[in-house]
């Protein structure tokens, strides 16, 4: 529109509307450099027009341009040219651009408060909508820096109504993602993430860039602990606004969070090379707020990577005290990495200096406080002072656990035990070098499979999510028939992106719940419960592993070996697996052989100090998919599998449900599917069967809920990109870990009898993600599944035999042993016999 105005011999006052209007639209969706010649056209239109109050407000317009192009000095003197003397609507449109000035790039919070009050109380009530909801956006954006998070939210909500009113959608927008600032910065993750969902519509449909935006929802993801999430976002950012010659400032916030986000998933040149940069510009624009926020990036990915030079401390001290100044909750960060460096370089005096200062923040905002938790444990622990370490660390993963618990998305809640990890594996060390058996086994167990032990949160009744489920579930169906399946790309491989994307976001904004903490675990009762089995856990302790022994009123601590030989052991043995379970191999590989060895890598001496009875084993997340039986100390005892002592406690003393419902699902393409749901349908002649086009999603959730006993003979995937998608295939399509989460109450056992179903995504600090994890977090007691994809026919005598023993009472690892016992000597028998693993108890 200004184009065309400027085509037709304007005045100079329409020139000049024309000018600034062109040099606002290149300011925030495009071209910087152009915006300020643009607004220098403007204002000399202006000047001709002799028009004061336009020029004043040309030059406001071109302040902001100059500021945002790096020229920080001329466009503050522009701002501070026109300001003074000026009354009503316009000096509060002129304050409202030195707000932005002083509060989003310089960091002057008093200074910006004071200009937003006034712009605020000149512009209500004028009947100007737009400037009066800026005007709030602006106060909204100082005092949320300042950390009056309510008085901040109260103008953006103010300010959104405004908008929406007078049709100003990106600006709406923009407002709708600082409330999700604001409710990050309040710790209520699921409310920023609904926001930043919300904004982000409105800004797809329009088809625009709003920078701020991205850079709040990378920051947000970044502390959900969904790092590939907030990396692929950012660098879409940053394409898009060099692709523009966008603006310099808003580029170099975006570089810090991409240094931030590339840190995150570990790729530390690619995180230095952007926090570089970032500095490079902010230094540039005059931005100490940002830069000194840049450098201690900068300094972050650098100690990451190894650096402890005298050089790196020296930095971190004076980065420390311009945070300080700046930033308390971020100082705490400086103090804790330059308090770390110093310990590096034995300067205990500045180490105890740094780390004082850093412990001293544990009572403030999250972030701060758990630097600070992290700092007074590593106080403690350079003074010696164990029983005060100890402490510190049980504070700071009480403060983490009270977080995970007002989360509601699995996955979130799994990603946020990570922020504990430090912590515990510093007291796990110190209770290992004791040689401790109990404190080590209390230790292990006070951050494993914590997000199992929160009763979990279904996801609110949500016909949006279920359609959106049955949606993907009818795509996926239909792909899988289509000759582009294998491809990988196309169309429908798009659109299942898409909606896999919707299904996400809709779980993650799922809100926490309140209620009874766990019971804490105790060691004593484990020994009271346990009988005459034994139970093996194994933790990892700087790459090492070791195991606890439980038995007989006695435990004992056993070092293992290196963390890496058993990984590899464990990758070679379930590769024999899957190879002899195909019966293709041009000779057979020696299982006995490979069982052997695996176990000198996951137990060593350990198998000497167990009992003659059952073996629960409790393994580190990375070791979960162990086939256990191939172990020849463990091939012919009943061997249960937990992801912690506390939930195999859990899982033993639960109730079974009042219904002794049972229910068999035969899923499609599967050899065996009929047969094997047809000969356990005569053993259980009362049972739920579901087969033959009837095992479709919502009969099967329905058949599922608070049964006694649910046995799924269907082809299960598990998706390592995406472990909640991991699924088993039913006559109407994939039913996923999301689906079964809508269940009211988990079958109390569960017999999954083919492919690869006991697998899960480690993630967080030793969570997994899956279809088992999925139900025992739900509540199931018991679950038996395998590791590696298995040979359908030689599958069912085994599930037969493992029935027969249910039914005259066995529990399942008891059953399971027995069936092995009975399935025959062939090579696929074996193997199948082999591959599968009993959970819980």
């Amino acid at each position: 529109m200004a184009e065309e105005v400027l085509a037709n011999s304007p005045s100079h006052s329409e020139a000049a509307a024309a000018h600034q209007a062109a040099g606002v639209v290149h300011r925030d969706f495009g071209d910087i450099h152009q915006a300020v010649v643009e607004l220098k056209a403007a204002h000399r239109h202006a000047r001709q027009a002799a028009d004061r109050d336009h020029e004043a407000d040309i030059l406001a317009s071109l302040g902001v341009a100059l500021v945002m192009d790096g020229h920080t000095d001329r466009g503050v003197a522009a701002l501070n040219s026109i300001a003074p003397g000026r009354t009503g609507v316009l000096a509060g449109r002129i304050l409202i651009r030195r707000v932005w000035v002083w509060g989003a790039v310089l960091g002057k919070y008093d200074e910006a408060l004071a200009d937003a009050e006034q712009a605020v109380a000149l512009l209500s009530d004028t009947g100007d909508l737009v400037w009066e909801a800026r005007a709030l956006t602006h106060r909204a954006m100082v005092l949320l820096a300042m950390g009056a998070i309510d008085r901040a939210d109260e103008d953006y909500a103010r300010s959104e109504e405004l908008f929406a009113k007078c049709g100003q959608q990106v600006e709406y927008a923009d407002t709708r993602q600082a409330r999700g600032a604001a409710a990050f910065a309040r710790g209520d993750l699921p409310t920023a993430l609904l926001y930043l969902d919300d904004a982000q519509r409105v800004v797809d449909e329009l088809g625009v860039l709003e920078p701020d935006f991205f850079a709040n929802k990378c920051l947000v993801l970044l502390a959900a602990g969904l790092t590939r999430d907030a990396l692929t976002e950012i660098n879409s950012a940053l394409e898009r606004i060099e692709q523009q010659h966008g603006s310099t400032a808003r580029r170099a916030e975006l570089l810090y969070c991409a240094g931030l986000a590339a840190h995150a998933v570990g790729a530390l040149d690619l995180a230095e090379s952007r926090s570089r940069d970032a500095l490079k510009l902010l230094r540039r624009q005059q931005r100490p707020w940002w830069a000194a926020r840049a450098e201690l990036a900068l300094l972050q990915s650098r100690y990451a990577g190894g650096d402890r030079t005298a050089r790196l401390l020296h930095t971190g001290q004076r980065v420390s005290a311009e945070l300080d100044r700046l930033d308390l909750d971020l100082a705490a960060e400086a103090h804790l990495l330059t308090g770390r460096l110093a310990l590096a370089r034995t300067d205990s005096a500045e180490a105890r200096r740094h780390l004082k200062i850093a412990a001293a923040a544990r009572h403030r905002g999250l972030r701060a406080r758990g630097a600070g938790w992290l700092a007074q444990a590593t106080l403690h622990q350079g003074d010696g002072r164990s029983r005060a370490m100890l402490a510190a660390c049980r504070q700071g993963l009480s403060l983490i656990e009270i977080y995970v618990r007002t989360l509601g998305a699995t996955e979130l809640r799994v990603l946020a035990t990570a922020q504990g990890a430090e912590l515990a594996s510093m007291a796990l060390r110190y209770a290992v070098q004791r040689g401790n058996a109990r404190q080590v086994l209390d230790w292990s167990e006070r951050w494993r499979a914590t997000v199992l032990a929160i009763p979990p949160v279904r996801p609110q009744r949500d016909d949006g999510l279920v359609a959106d489920l049955t949606a993907l579930r009818d795509l996926t169906h239909r792909l899988e028939a289509s000759r582009d399946y294998r491809a990988g790309s196309g169309p429908l491989h798009r659109e299942r992106r898409r909606l896999e994307a919707v299904v996400r976001r809709r779980v993650l904004v799922t809100p926490g719940a309140t209620g009874d903490r766990p019971d804490q675990f105790r060691s004593t009762d484990l020994l009271d419960h346990l009988g005459d089995r034994s139970l093996v856990e194994l933790t990892d302790v700087d790459d090492q592993l070791y195991a606890m022994v439980a038995a007989r009123g006695r435990i004992r601590l056993k070092p293992v070996g290196p963390t890496a030989l058993a990984t590899h052991r464990l990758s070679h043995a379930l590769f024999a697996l899957r190879r002899e379970a195909t019966g293709r191999g041009t000779h057979q590989l020696d299982l006995d052989d490979i069982g052997a060895r695996l176990e000198t890598a996951l137990l060593g001496e350990v198998v000497k100090h167990l009992e003659d009875g059952p073996v629960v084993v409790v393994p580190t997340g990375r070791l979960h998919a162990v086939p256990w039986s191939l172990l020849p100390s463990l091939r012919h005892r009943p061997t249960s599998v937990a992801p912690s002592a506390a939930a195999w406690l859990r899982a033993r003393n639960a109730a079974p449900p009042s219904s002794e419902r049972v229910v068999l699902i035969g899923g499609p393409q599967l050899s065996t599917g009929r047969e094997e749901v047809r000969r356990l349908a005569e053993l259980y002649p009362d049972a739920v069967v579901l087969t033959g086009g009837d095992a479709t999603a919502e009969a099967v959730l329905e058949a599922m809920d608070g049964a006694a006993l649910v046995h799924v003979a269907a082809h299960g995937t598990f998706r390592a990109d995406s472990p909640l998608f991991s699924a088993l295939e039913l006559d109407d399509g994939p039913l996923t870990v999301y689906d079964l989460e809508r269940l009211e109450r988990a079958p109390h056992r569960v017999v999954l009898s083919s492919c690869s179903s006991a697998l899960g995504g480690p993630s967080g600090a030793d969570e997994l993600l899956g279809l088992v994890s999925a139900l025992v977090a739900l509540g199931s007691s018991g679950l038996v599944a395998s590791v590696v994809p298995v040979s359908d026919p030689a599958t069912v005598p085994l599930m037969l035999g493992l029935h027969g023993r249910l039914r005259v009472g066995d529990d399942l690892a008891e059953a399971l042993a027995q069936a092995r016992e009975s399935a025959g000597d062939g090579q696929l028998a074996r193997t199948a016999a082999q591959s599968f693993i009993a959970l819980g108890a």
